[in-house]
């Protein structure tokens, strides 16, 4: 040990090393100062500070090798050496600094086989939510809430319907990207710059304003905004006789899209409005109102939306959107909660709403996604329910809720892919509306996605956390990706008592508790046989019963259980897509028998 100190005092390494820590220290601070002042990146100095690093090193191996008592044999030829390590040594790491990420590859399978939940092929999750857009288009805008300067409450529906109009007529124009009143109000009284709200919404301009009615008079006053600074673009304020709104509504709208410098629609085959024919303020109001509790997404909602719709149809029976609107509510009611002679009965009021809808207004497209929907979920009647989406997207083919009843289409057919391109496009120009990811979170999953379907199940609940249903997916999802406590857990946080006896069913099914499963599964059958064949078919098929699984088919069917049009995108069911009796099934109910999506192992 002596000796080797010796060594290092005779080779003088203490000194080199503390003469070059002091240059290097010296160097770094003169690199800071000129960094600041050219506005070098931050990476600069940092393979700076690493070939100093090297340096180091470089300069003691020298040291110990060359050094002799009272002097050092290190002259030019040593220099060089130093010089060429440090610049190899810097220009490694320059350009490792330089390499960008990997990023994940997406994964899957080439043909539709089973997979094992812990091995169904998976791509990235960012399939499941619309990226941000590389380069938000000019011409594109969101329509913000108009703020409410009345003082009543009630008055709270004229200005979110004056809001919903505009964003009805704008989406007229062709070349101008709109977002969707669901995404648009999720920012009503938010704190958020407009940088970061049209960065979210992916939009360059926001329309915002404000809505003051003073008796039989109404002030309006509103701005364009360009999103990414906040400057003004186009400001107005209108004070005009309330009976007049209508007409003051088309003069704001014609203002703006004049601004945005958009053209009208070429092919737009008829104006699409929301308004009543009649001019009837009272039940354009009474619809907003029904719009308002319908988007709440439980049944008590449903019902106080059904309540709106009537009022307004009452005020203008001519009123084919209210009519429209009833319809999808005493629909959804009836896929939703509702079996037997009680769904059959709002399946009647559901036809009757839609029907007066498409006789008082043939080319509302909105008439015809209402008749689709029907024709999809309550007749099974396939080929119609595709013509009428068809025909919606023909009057409206910039209408995110065409693109989405078109996704639902596509999935029950087996083109489960191409569902999910298309709902990931309705999301583009809705990307808040929470109903719309648990779509998408199916149409992932069914291809085996499993992060994509995680991440967009788990973006609908933080949107619509109370929303009836969300977390039997939740469950569902959890299943899939083969955790069972994560599944329990998600079921019992389901809000529905029909639908959190059927998230349990399933979720007990993959668990260690063999009596828990079976008790919950004789629990469903017994309360919610008539309601939940389909689901039940869904526990036998987790419980490999493929007897089981194929009687609780033939009863959904008899039922009529609108569960059915899941079948081809259900990874539970697709366990037994190679049973002769599944062909056989998809014949009786008029489905083909092939689908691109991926079965439950």
């Amino acid at each position: 040990m002596n000796d080797f100190w010796q060594r290092l005092k005779q080779r003088k390494l203490v000194q080199w090393a503390t003469a070059y820590l002091a240059a290097a220290f010296a160097l770094i601070q003169v690199l800071d100062v000129v960094a600041q002042r050219f506005g070098w990146p931050d990476r600069v100095e940092k393979v700076i500070i690493l070939a100093l690093a090297i340096g180091f090193f470089v300069v003691l191996v020298l040291a110990w090798y060359h050094g002799e008592r009272g002097a050092q044999r290190i002259g030019g030829t040593e220099l060089l050496i130093i010089a060429l390590l440090l610049v190899i040594g810097g220009g490694v790491l320059w350009g490792y600094a330089h390499v960008p990420a990997k990023s994940p590859v997406a994964t899957a399978t080439a043909k539709p086989v089973p997979a094992a939940a812990s091995s169904v092929a998976q791509t990235s999750a960012r399939n499941a939510i619309p990226a941000p857009a590389t380069s938000i288009p000019a011409e594109s805008v969101a329509v913000l809430p108009f703020t409410n300067d009345s003082g009543a409450q009630d008055q709270q529906y004229f200005s979110d319907g004056l809001s919903e109009d505009l964003i009805n007529a704008l989406s007229q124009f062709q070349g101008l990207k709109v977002i969707s009143r669901n995404s648009a109000f999720q920012f009503r009284n938010s704190k958020d710059s407009s940088a970061v709200i049209g960065r979210k919404l992916g939009v360059a301009h926001l329309l915002e304003g404000s809505v003051q009615k003073l008796g039989d008079e109404v002030r309006i006053s509103a701005t364009l905004v360009n999103a990414a600074d906040g400057s003004v673009a186009w400001s107005q304020q209108y004070d005009k006789p309330y009976k007049d709104l209508f007409a003051l509504q088309d003069a704001i709208t014609k203002a703006v899209s004049g601004a945005l410098q958009a053209k009208l629609l070429a092919s737009h085959a008829a104006a699409q409005s929301e308004r009543p024919p009649s001019g009837n303020l009272a039940a354009w109001q009474a619809y907003q109102q029904g719009m308002f509790y319908y988007a709440r997404g439980t049944q008590a909602s449903l019902r106080k939306a059904l309540d709106a719709f009537s009022t307004a149809t009452r005020l203008d029976p001519h009123y084919a959107a209210a009519y429209a609107r009833a319809s999808f509510a005493w629909t959804n009611l009836a896929i939703t909660y509702l079996g037997g002679a009680a769904q059959e009965r709002d399946y009647a009021k559901a036809r009757a709403a839609a029907d007066k809808a498409l006789a008082l207004a043939p080319t509302l497209a909105l008439s015809h996604e209402v008749r689709g929907n029907l024709l999809l979920v309550a007749d099974f009647d396939w080929d119609a329910a595709q013509a009428e989406f068809q025909r919606a997207a023909q009057l409206s083919p910039h209408d995110a809720g065409v693109l989405t009843n078109l996704a639902g289409m596509d999935a029950t057919l087996g083109r489960v892919k191409l569902a999910a391109e298309l709902q990931r496009k309705a999301l583009a120009a809705d990307p808040l509306h929470a109903s719309w990811f648990v779509w998408l979170n199916l149409y992932v999953a069914g291809q085996g996605q499993l992060d994509a379907a995680q991440q967009a199940i788990t973006k609908a609940i933080e949107l619509q956390p109370a929303a009836d249903d969300f977390h039997m997916h939740l469950a569902v999802v959890a299943i899939l990706r083969g955790k069972p406590e994560a599944a329990l857990a998600a079921a019992h946080q389901e809000s529905d008592p029909a639908w959190r006896r059927i998230a349990l069913a399933l979720a007990t099914q993959v668990g260690p508790d063999r009596k828990a499963a079976d008790a919950a599964l004789q629990t469903l059958i017994a309360k919610d046989g008539a309601f939940a064949s389909y689901q039940i078919a869904e526990v036998y098929a987790l419980r490999r019963d493929p007897d089981d699984t194929f009687k609780w088919l033939d009863r959904a069917w008899a039922a009529r259980d609108p569960g059915i049009a899941y079948l081809l995108y259900d990874p539970f069911i697709l366990r037994y897509r190679d049973d002769p009796r599944f062909a056989a099934f998809c014949k009786k109910v008029g489905l083909p028998d092939t689908t691109d999506a991926v079965a439950m192992k």
